[in-house]
């Protein structure tokens, strides 16, 4: 796959006929997957090459500056990317989403990202638009694009009756419901991050933990113990997540939660190592006991229930 990245104005590129999947594509889901396999499939029967073009930073950041801070992404950039590889396709336009681009009327996104980099065909979601106030929409196309481009739309993607989308899986994400997470996105849940120096009370109390610090601007899960996958160099480790706020040993509540695992039947140091968690199950929410005692048979009785999840002895 080549990548193309953009910036406005971008100069002349030659380049060969494209059929283009549109969309920012957060997350990559099963409804994404549709669209750009759509593309996938037009290139082919019309002997052009696919292509996926998406935008970075999210337009909110832009747009609504008051929320910039507060922006976090299911697939930062990188992941996104290598999501999209996977799919197979040519090429992967990445457009830089800044005020000067966020300006274009609809007419001159048409030529100047579409018409003027040889596009084709277009496929995109029924809601997906484009330009200045997202004026231009799939119905517009065929008059921007004065019948130049055809198209094809993609209708909703749905699982139990319920639209597959972004704004779903964040909000699932957010109690924790992880079952609903994976089956939208088609796959496990995965936070990427590098494990760092924490506290070390886990070793004291006998459950060693990986602390992980994830990739800014990462949305992680609701705070709750989960069964994981920590994938690092090639090795698929299982084990137990915690994600909270450890109120146990802290009376006071950070920004943000922190993300401790601890590898089933492991034994060796993962400090420095850049870790993806990939999350399977939620096990249960956090809440603080009473006693340290009382801390280490619960997570007795956690890593219990995950074994018996991986049908292994532990």
């Amino acid at each position: 796959m080549e990548i193309i990245r953009l910036k406005h104005p971008h100069p002349p590129l030659k380049l060969p006929s494209t059929a283009v999947a549109l969309g920012f594509f957060d997350g990559v889901h099963r409804g994404h997957q549709k669209v750009i396999e759509v593309a996938k499939e037009e290139a082919m029967k019309r002997n052009h090459q696919s292509a996926v073009m998406t935008f970075f930073p999210h337009p909110k950041e832009v747009l609504r500056k008051e929320e910039a801070n507060n922006i976090e992404y299911l697939s930062p950039l990188p992941e996104k990317i290598q999501l999209i590889e996977s799919l197979g396709v040519d090429y992967l336009f990445i457009v830089s989403f800044d005020r000067h681009f966020a300006d274009l009327s609809p007419q001159q996104f048409v030529d100047q990202y579409l018409i003027d980099l040889n596009v084709k065909h277009v496929v995109a979601g029924f809601d997906y638009s484009y330009g200045r106030l997202g004026k231009g929409t799939m119905e517009t196309l065929p008059f921007h694009s004065r019948d130049e481009i055809m198209q094809t739309t993609v209708g909703k993607v749905s699982q139990d009756n319920e639209k597959i989308s972004s704004t779903e899986i964040r909000s699932a994400l957010a109690l924790g419901n992880m079952d609903k997470v994976n089956q939208f996105l088609g796959r496990n849940f995965i936070v990427e991050g590098q494990v760092e120096h924490g506290e070390k009370r886990g070793r004291t109390i006998g459950f060693p933990t990986a602390n992980i610090k994830p990739v800014e601007r990462t949305v992680v899960p609701a705070v709750g113990v989960y069964f994981v996958y920590l994938n690092v160099n090639g090795k698929k480790l299982p084990g137990v997540c915690n994600v909270g706020y450890k109120p146990t040993f802290h009376d006071d509540v950070p920004d943000r939660p922190t993300i401790e695992v601890h590898v089933l039947d492991f034994h060796g140091d993962l400090y420095d190592e850049n870790v993806f968690v990939s999350f399977v199950s939620r096990i249960r929410g956090e809440r603080k006991f009473d006693s340290i005692e009382a801390l280490k048979q619960q997570i007795n009785e956690d890593i219990k229930r995950a074994c018996e999840f991986l049908e292994k002895k532990c």
